[in-house]
């Protein structure tokens, strides 16, 4: 496997426990749903994009 690879994953997996973060703090609600909601939804774009360029370097520099 390549590095692209395996950032790719690494991405992917952030973006899921990101996520799975911030709806069960929003469900639970609560001090720390509203004083990191935001914080977690700008991290989770940001994993959203880089696993979206890691993958796109995979498919370029595949073989």
């Amino acid at each position: 496997m390549e590095i692209f690879e395996y950032l790719a994953i690494a991405a992917v997996l952030a973006v899921a426990v990101i996520l799975a973060v911030g709806v069960i703090s929003m469900i639970t609600g609560g001090a720390f749903g509203k004083r990191n909601s935001n914080r977690l939804m700008r991290a989770r774009i940001l994993f959203q994009a880089l696993a979206i360029v890691f993958l796109a370097l995979v498919f370029l520099t595949g073989d």
